[in-house]
């Protein structure tokens, strides 16, 4: 039976604790502007699958017509997140933040399944904690360098396997030698700003040339650069996911630890962690000891394209000859606003000519733990996204989030293109140091 609205049970199927604002659902007036922006819509062409048929499902269990079970949380779970729908809204719906409260009472509300459980529980434990990723590089190297990852994959050893697990074969990263940024890298000649430096967590671990190209641009552009190594993870795969209460632990800590750094920006390299710390004032709303302090935080968050965008160029960008398919992150783009700015960078390099991708707006099937948990329609996805890119005949694809980063690396590969994917300020970095394409690659 659905839980009926009564002044006992004012909010319907969920709980007390911040369920899906209706002021913000009754802005959405149903037009279908958002339809087409849909990744699971254009998918799958279901109503239930798209931003208004969501919302539509939330206004249902906020009225009890409706239970929180197994068929209503699906059309949820097969949600993305990647807000593209925002974008397309002419009402001005925010619906990041009704997918967010409805996946907290989900966590907090339906007993998912054990191997669903254990499955999602195995990704948060192990992917907002760096110092476990980083027990993994030795294992992972040796599994790629033995020849061992390559026999599995030509015997077509995955696909006698749960649809996760080959997915997380798919997607893992290349185990490249760690490139360790200083706690304090000083301005090249003299200091215009003093900036904190995000080190993330899968960035951190398997990316660590994309946060060394980072500080060495911001050095080169007059910035000092504080990047403290004991920093923790910024709770965005949590907030996004639902785990609430992680996702706060790690907002004050994260808040806690830059707040003693005394610095001007905080720069972030990774789209996803970006549009959650800005948000963590309205994360921490609730919390007296930190929600004023939150929203000065989140003030200073910057991504590392919006920063440099703001900045005169200082540094001599030299010559890199190469045709560039630029991706839009989905939480750059949509949950940021962020488009300009990474083609503006990219565009003061010498030589470099700027591929758009068709269907920009569209996820490529990254979003977060998205393509680990909803495996098949990330895929598809992922295919979409290379089979635009193979005819733009580019020498590499740059984007600014390294989800999609895996991401797009497993999809083109799969489609036998072994195009590179860089991070965007890898380009910039290597304009601005002279090195030739071929490093990129």
């Amino acid at each position: 039976m659905a839980n009926n609205p009564s002044p006992a049970n004012p909010h319907g199927a969920f709980d007390a604790h911040h369920p899906p604002a209706l002021p913000i659902m009754d802005k959405c007036v149903h037009c279908g502007f958002c339809l087409p922006a849909c990744p699971t819509y254009v998918l799958w062409g279901e109503e239930m699958d798209s931003p208004r048929g969501r919302i539509y499902l939330m206004k249902l269990a906020l009225d009890g017509k409706v239970e929180i079970n197994k068929t209503w949380v699906s059309h949820f779970d097969s949600c993305l997140g990647c807000v593209a729908c925002m974008t397309a809204c002419p009402s001005g719906v925010d619906y990041g933040k009704l997918i967010e409260a409805t996946r907290a009472q989900i966590e907090r509300n339906f007993p998912r399944p054990a191997a669903d459980k254990i499955h999602r529980r195995l990704i948060f434990e192990t992917f907002t904690k760096p110092s476990r990723l980083n027990l993994l590089r030795l294992p992972l190297l040796a599994y790629q360098k033995s020849g061992l990852q390559s026999a599995l994959r030509a015997l077509g050893f995955f696909r006698l396997l749960p649809k996760a697990v080959a997915a997380m074969d798919s997607l893992l990263p290349t185990v490249k030698p760690s490139e360790k940024v200083a706690p304090v890298t000083s301005a090249q000649g003299e200091k215009h700003k003093r900036v904190g430096l995000l080190l993330g967590c899968v960035q951190r671990t398997f990316f660590s040339d994309v946060n060394a190209a980072t500080a060495r641009v911001l050095a080169a552009e007059g910035c000092e650069v504080i990047a403290p190594p004991e920093q923790t993870c910024c709770g965005a795969l949590c907030v996004h996911s639902g785990e609430e209460a992680h996702a706060l632990d790690f907002a004050r800590k994260m808040i806690d630890m830059f707040e003693k750094t005394e610095v001007e920006a905080v720069i972030i390299n990774a789209a996803g962690c970006g549009s959650s710390m800005k948000e963590y004032g309205y994360l921490l709303r609730d919390d007296p000891a930190y929600a004023q302090r939150a929203r000065r935080f989140s003030a200073m968050c910057k991504d590392i394209s919006e920063f440099l965008a703001e900045l005169p160029p200082r540094s001599v960008r030299k010559p890199l000859r190469a045709r560039v398919a630029f991706h839009d992150a989905c939480h750059l783009q949509h949950a940021q606003g962020i488009r300009l700015q990474p083609r503006a960078l990219l565009q003061q390099i010498p030589d470099l000519q700027l591929l758009e991708i068709p269907e920009a707006p569209i996820c490529c099937g990254s979003a977060g733990i998205y393509n680990l948990v909803q495996p098949e329609a990330a895929a598809a996805l992922g295919d979409r996204k290379a089979g635009h890119i193979a005819p733009l005949q580019a020498d590499l694809v740059a984007t600014g989030n390294p989800g999609c980063l895996l991401q797009l690396q497993s999809s083109l590969e799969r489609a036998g293109d072994h195009l590179p994917v860089v991070h965007t300020i890898q380009l910039l970095d290597a304009s601005i140091r002279g090195l030739p394409l071929d490093a990129l690659r």
